[in-house]
């Protein structure tokens, strides 16, 4: 995908719920609001020591289903960190930043200038 059809790439660093402090930074990973979850190499997880707990299936945009493991990590972007499931990559995968890791992230995109912005205040239930 080209960059000037509205994509837009940014930095992320990965960590180990379970092992603080330690990180792996990925650069130029594809914002993608059509993924659910994020995409990251297998083998940056496993450096990380980030647990296989679950196999889920995929269909790519041709249709075709994959399947591939998942595992917690925790993601920080632009200061934010969030909690979220991420897909062990394989050869061949896209590096993706999901739509559920911006959510938790609180972001949204600036489509005209291809930023990650605040989303603004967290809706919550109103007590009555």
């Amino acid at each position: 995908m080209s960059d000037d059809m509205g994509t837009f790439r940014v930095e992320i660093e990965i960590e180990n719920p379970a092992r603080p402090g330690e990180r792996r930074t990925l650069t130029s990973v594809l914002v993608d609001t059509g993924a659910e979850l994020s995409w990251v190499p297998g083998d940056v997880l496993e450096s990380l020591g980030i647990d296989r707990y679950k196999t889920w299936r995929f269909r790519q945009a041709d249709g075709t289903i994959l399947e591939r493991w998942i595992g917690g990590a925790i993601i920080h972007v632009a200061g934010n960190r969030t909690n979220d499931d991420v897909v062990f990559g394989e050869p061949g995968d896209l590096v993706l930043l999901g739509a559920r890791t911006l959510e938790g992230l609180n972001f949204r995109i600036e489509p005209v200038t291809k930023r990650l912005v605040d989303a603004g205040p967290i809706l919550a239930a109103a007590a009555f």
